[in-house]
């Protein structure tokens, strides 16, 4: 028997995408899934507990998946560090290497780059239950013959031989072997062994952990990896140089340095395959009938279209109900803790402040646990990554990446989930970029600014319903076109980077398995409402305190006077007069809220911001409407309601407040909310970062607020100029 481990260990899960890696890795952890990240860099790391046959555990890290340990990106580099244990990571003891039974040459390659590192290795060859199907017969003894390391059948998905996995990981931990393949992976001839050599010497010796075998693997890495287009950092110099010298020297010499050491590990596949793979039959899979329809160019893209307009249709359809319900939910809470509290700027901090503020992030979840549970059963059934070769020739045009096409119309909903369904894609700078563009998309909570705009453009008639919706499309298209143009111009500038082609996986179709897409959905969730969900409500109560305080204003009537009288009058009325009784009270209510807001910070702000309102037509009211709308695009109604006298509850159906705003005028007479100058707004909110959520995710998803300054800055600027633009050239052109 075999005795418990005296010292905790580190297990990693490495394999290429598609192979059934993280389902493994949820087998043997069980569920118990830490989610945190990797040093410097927004990728997750998922980390769990593995308890072995012995009764001890250990920790298992679940590498990002990679076809090869060659990186041109900090997150393929990623690999790399969790596979060899590289600065700031700590050396594994052991690595699992998920190969896919049916794909098991492209498995090899990277199978025999790990062997390479000289680290302990189990092989866990995976789906061997469509070996059948497939027309393959695998040796399983013969194949840990041929590569030096064991080799384990399991069938991820139904636990099939994971015991015996445990049991082989308990047995090596506790008499690790170095082990290497039967092949001799040493370059063959002698000038790719002067190129290794020089570039062996430069490996760090902390990369290297004082072995030499290591340190050539490292170097042929480096040869694959490091050129002057390549995105990684904390590379030393002096490496990079030599690199750089080794690569010049076999161009010069007409040899393919690349293709040498790449070809290498390829031959040894070929050769040795026939010792462990039978082909029995020739089988057309049935993944390929379907890809024929699936990745056609036309029915491809409109089979597509439809699947994704029944999600977005799902992310209204069945979100808003939720969204109601929570909606109500807090109006509850906040009614019944105002009714339990004394008046006082305490309640009013708790009830519009607090409550308010979690309100404003618990609102954003049915739209995040949906999206993801579409994303969940999109990519575990396989159809994700046909998704991704689809729009990529598309998405490549504006410098996105074809992953990018689901995270940008997921945009149209909600900008939030959008963001959080950027982890999908593989490289920082993509998803980045991606990040940038989609608060460009017309979310839905644009919708309800640009309908109390698009009544006051349209004058009641016959013809209003179809001139309204010609707008509302026309700002749809406008702002989907904006999208594309600053990811171009965003491509070629601040993040350049080469045009790397899309290298993916086309896994075989499955059946979803529910307990891993409702798990992936649930830490999706959870992950906003514990992390982006703490900023959003840090902003609610800084823009509540911009829009309470200060308190001792001097306002125009004495309301509290005018107020008791109402009430006092309200105490002794008949019923016939209690319904006008009570309606001049809320009115009055309103009158002093907006005197309140026009003389808070954020009125005050308003004001100091005029000057610069003033050439896109918009006066200090307005700006109020704007600060206000930062906490979420759809207050500028409310915030409109409450400046114009009429109260928070003001919705754009409102004919009230429809009509204040047709009447409301500058100091001068001219009237304000001109045709010209709503839709010099409407330009202004369809490219104004007005969301301090959205940018509260894009911090969390970058680690810092200098991207999420950025996305600030450049939009703010993007919709004055264009607001500029609008409304001073429709006024050069004759229009009021």
């Amino acid at each position: 028997m075999i005795g418990p481990l005296t010292q905790r260990r580190t297990i990693v899960v490495a394999g290429n995408p598609n192979t059934g890696k993280s389902t493994l890795f949820n087998a043997l952890t069980g569920g118990s899934v830490k989610v945190g990240n990797y040093p410097g860099i927004t990728v997750e790391r998922h980390a769990g507990t593995l308890r072995l046959p012995d009764l001890t555990t250990a920790e298992l890290v679940d590498c990002p998946g990679t076809y090869s340990l060659s990186a041109r990106s900090h997150e393929e580099f990623l690999a790399l560090e969790a596979v060899a244990g590289l600065p700031p990571i700590g050396r594994p003891d052991l690595v699992v290497v998920v190969v896919d039974a049916t794909q098991i040459t492209r498995n090899l390659y990277l199978t025999l780059q790990i062997i390479e590192l000289g680290l302990p290795v189990v092989v866990a060859l995976n789906m061997v239950d469509q070996l059948q199907s497939a027309g393959i017969t695998i040796d399983a003894a013969a194949m840990a013959k041929a590569l030096g390391v064991p080799v384990v059948p399991v069938v991820a998905r139904n636990g099939t031989g994971v015991d015996q996995l445990k049991r082989q990981i308990a047995a090596i931990l506790h008499a690790p072997q170095r082990v290497r393949p039967s092949w001799n992976w040493r370059p063959r001839s002698a000038k790719l062994r002067a190129d290794v050599d020089a570039v062996s010497a430069k490996i760090p010796d902390a990369w290297a952990d004082g072995d030499l075998e290591r340190r050539d693997a490292l170097a042929l890495w480096a040869m694959l990896s490091l050129d002057d287009e390549d995105e990684l950092r904390d590379v030393p110099t002096e490496l990079r140089a030599v690199v750089r010298e080794r690569r010049a020297t076999a161009d010069a010499d007409g040899r393919e340095l690349e293709r040498e050491i790449i070809q290498s590990r390829y031959d040894w596949i070929d050769a040795h395959e026939a010792e462990f793979v039978r082909q029995t039959r020739q089988v057309t899979r049935f993944s390929d009938r379907i890809d024929r329809v699936l990745l056609h160019p036309a029915g491809g893209f409109l089979l597509f279209l439809a699947i994704m307009t029944f999600l977005f249709q799902a992310l209204f359809t069945l979100a808003d109900p939720l969204i109601g319900w929570i909606e109500d939910a807090f109006a509850f809470g906040q009614a019944a803790l105002r009714d339990a509290m004394a008046p006082g700027l305490f309640a009013d901090f708790l009830v519009d402040g607090v409550i308010a503020g979690i309100g404003a992030f618990v609102v954003f979840l049915p739209q995040i646990l949906i999206l993801f549970l579409f994303l969940g059963i999109m990519e575990d059934s396989g159809y994700m990554a046909r998704v991704a070769v689809l729009m990529d020739r598309v998405m490549r045009a504006m410098r996105l990446n074809g992953r990018a096409f689901v995270p940008l119309l997921s945009g149209y909903a909600c900008a939030i989930p959008a963001i959080l369904a950027t982890r999908t894609m593989d490289r920082q700078r993509d998803r980045l970029l991606t990040m940038l563009v989609i608060p460009l998309m017309t979310c839905s909570a644009r919708l309800p600014v640009y309908g109390l705009l698009i009544a006051a453009i349209v004058p009641p008639g016959d013809r209003a319903p179809l001139q309204q919706g010609l707008l509302m499309t026309a700002m749809y298209v406008f702002a989907t076109l904006m999208a594309l143009v600053v990811a171009l111009v965003l491509g070629r500038t601040m993040l350049k980077g080469p045009r790397v082609p899309l290298v993916i996986e086309m896994p075989p179709y499955r059946l979803p398995q529910a307990r891993i897409v409702l798990r992936s959905m649930w830490q999706q969730g959870r992950e906003f409402m514990t992390k982006a969900g703490t900023i959003i409500l840090a902003c609610s109560i800084a823009m509540w305190l911009l829009l309470t305080f200060p308190r001792d204003v001097t306002l125009s009537r004495d309301f509290g006077a005018e107020r008791a009288i109402l009430e006092a009058t309200l105490r002794t009325s008949t019923t016939g007069d209690l319904a006008d009784l009570e309606q001049r009270i809320a009115a009055l209510d309103a009158e002093e809220l907006g005197e309140r807001t026009r003389a808070s910070y954020a009125g005050r702000i308003g004001h100091v911001i005029e000057p610069a309102l003033t050439p896109l037509g918009f006066d200090w009211r307005v700006g109020i409407g704007i600060l206000g709308a930062f906490a979420a695009r759809e207050v500028f109604v409310s915030t409109m309601g409450i400046v114009f006298g009429i109260g928070s509850d003001a919705d754009p159906e409102d004919a009230l407040l429809r009509a204040r705003l047709r009447a409301a005028t500058w100091p001068d007479g001219r009237t304000l909310f001109t045709p010209l100058v709503c839709l010099s707004l409407m330009i202004f909110f369809a490219l104004a970062c007005q969301c301090m959520s959205t940018l509260a995710v894009i911090a969390r998803e970058t680690r810092g607020w200098r991207w999420p300054a950025f996305t600030f800055v450049y939009m703010t600027a993007l919709a004055w100029l264009l607001s500029f633009a609008v409304y001073q050239g429709g006024r050069a052109l004759g229009f009021a």
